[in-house]
């Protein structure tokens, strides 16, 4: 199995959810965050002073998948993020030794 976390721009998130839906994927878990990489933020105009925004909010995205299918997830992601400007993201890819559902017991590849 493998947990498959995405940082993405707030605004493809129905993008990539439709495109994971398509896939089979059941469920995923998604948090709004604030961050920078390469992008180092960029300044804004208020009320005629500009000051500068340091970190920019992002969406995570969060799936458990089974490890045959974690290349079609990351291609999904990528395809749907993808806007060609800085900022559209990275994605990580982990192991995940065990998963439970808490509700019937299932285990593994089951309980995704």
């Amino acid at each position: 199995m493998k947990l498959v976390t995405a940082i993405i721009k707030p605004f493809k998130l129905e993008e990539v959810r439709d495109a994971l839906t398509s896939l089979g994927v059941h469920g995923m878990t998604v948090t709004e965050v604030k961050g920078y990489g390469r992008q180092k933020g960029h300044t804004e105009i208020y009320r005629g002073a500009e000051y500068a925004v340091s970190f920019l909010p992002k969406i995570k995205l969060e799936v458990a998948t089974e490890s045959a299918l974690a290349d079609k997830v990351i291609e999904a992601i990528t395809n749907a993020a993808r806007t060609g400007q800085i900022g559209d993201g990275k994605i990580f890819v982990q192991s995940v030794e065990r998963a439970l559902r808490i509700r019937t017991g299932e285990r593994d590849n089951d309980a995704l």
